[in-house]
């Protein structure tokens, strides 16, 4: 899969100078290559400015953080992660999308693999840091306990042991954006896109529009988080059942099970579904994405509750997506079409149950080149009293479609590979 990690001076990775008011030489970064080394490493590091090969820098938003542990004189400036015993649980890939540059380009595919990949250059004193981390663990959530007493779930012993604890791999994943893929993605310039995000970050990264010669940037943002459920390998298995939910954050009904949405139901049902067909012998993968309020912002998000909540006549489905966008000016900003690039690094192809009725999710899916063989909607049941006027709202907009989308292709291919309704 690797090749043996080699010196920088060897010709397989290059070198450039760049002009002498930038004074210092990096690593040439080819996306799109299929071995990490002739692709090369990411390094957003502050120890050496000579080594860095992008804008922007490794934690996403936390690297502020980190510069008050710094200031502060908690962190030592020089520290450098000992990255002994950290490496994956798990293997995931190589798949053939890590090495097709339209197919992933707001992460790394390398990124858990950068201990064994760059082993040489780290020792030579390069600064290269993992943006993928994978590793394993347990879930317990109130809902699945009662899932179990109900008979939907059941207490195998391996994904779902006693008590209602499920067996989980999980991956951590910074963002990584390779910026004409990006700009490609979005159908815009790439010279637009630099500009705009250097405009509209206050010019936090001046190389955006200073050094076109660095296409990655890493943008401070939220990343995401992946749980496997069942066996990781049968995810690309052409023969096993795979179940899959994207879902982007709402911490207060994730977290605080606020009953204004159907985030959390829609979340815990997305598990379940997963438990199942993990328990037919294939996977469920949750994506689970730090887009809070449609990116929006948790703050832009309260702020639409009380217009929403305090204009005449309360509370309305047909004024549901008009105050949001008089507050922030758009209805949404989550830009689905970057969402699937995680969905290909984990090697998917096809998804037997999309637990959601998102258009914009299923668009982005299968546009993206993977197939969705059913859509599996929320149940009416789960859908707390509070939430309607949302579900309403998205019915009047034509936010989801209704109905599983099934095909009689896809159905008699579903009755082939023993999958239940």
């Amino acid at each position: 899969m690797v090749s043996q990690p080699i010196s920088p001076k060897q010709n397989h990775i290059v070198l450039t100078s760049h002009p002498p008011r930038f004074g210092h030489q990096s690593i040439v970064l080819k996306w799109g290559e299929a071995d990490p080394i002739q692709r090369g490493p990411i390094i957003g590091t502050v120890l050496n400015p000579s080594h860095r090969n992008v804008i922007g820098t490794h934690s996403g938003s936390y690297a502020v953080y980190r510069a008050l542990a710094v200031a502060s004189g908690k962190l030592q400036a020089n520290h450098r992660a000992d990255l002994t015993n950290t490496s994956p649980t798990v293997k995931i890939g190589p798949h053939p999308a890590w090495a097709d540059p339209d197919r992933i380009v707001s992460l790394d595919p390398f990124g858990a693999i950068v201990g064994d990949a760059y082993q040489n250059l780290y020792e030579q004193g390069y600064d290269i840091r993992p943006s993928i981390a994978i590793t394993k663990a347990h879930i317990n959530m109130p809902e699945l306990q009662d899932a179990i007493a109900k008979g939907r779930l059941i207490e195998d012993g391996e994904i779902m042991k006693r008590g209602g604890n499920l067996v989980v791999t999980k991956a951590a994943i910074e963002p990584v954006w390779h910026l004409p893929g990006i700009a490609k993605r979005l159908n815009v310039e790439e010279s637009i896109l630099r500009r705009t995000l250097f405009e509209h970050t206050g010019g936090m990264f001046p190389d955006l529009v200073t050094r076109p010669d660095l296409k990655v940037l890493l943008p401070p943002i939220g990343g995401m988080t992946v749980y496997i459920i069942g066996d990781p390998d049968t995810i690309t298995d052409p023969d096993k059942p795979l179940a899959v939910r994207v879902h982007d954050e709402c911490n207060g009904s994730d977290v605080f099970g606020s009953d204004i949405c159907t985030c959390r139901p829609y979340l815990v049902h997305g598990i379940e579904a997963c438990v199942q067909t993990a328990q037919e012998g294939g996977a469920g993968v949750i994506v689970y994405l730090r887009k809070e309020g449609r990116a929006l912002g948790e703050v832009t998000k309260f702020l639409v509750y009380n217009a929403r909540k305090r204009q005449e006549g309360g509370d309305r489905a047909d004024a549901y997506f008009a105050r949001t966008e008089c507050v922030a000016g758009v209805q949404d900003m989550r830009f689905q079409e970057l969402m699937p690039d995680v969905l290909h690094w984990l090697g998917i192809t096809r998804i037997d149950r999309l637990v959601s009725m998102s258009d914009l999710k299923y668009n982005a899916i299968t546009q993206s080149g993977i197939q969705v063989i059913k859509r599996v909607a929320i149940p009416d049941d789960l859908i707390p009293a509070d939430a309607q006027v949302e579900i309403e709202a998205k019915k009047a907009a034509g936010y989801y479609t209704e109905g599983d989308v099934l095909t009689e292709e896809s159905l008699a291919e579903i009755k082939g590979r023993g999958l239940s309704d």
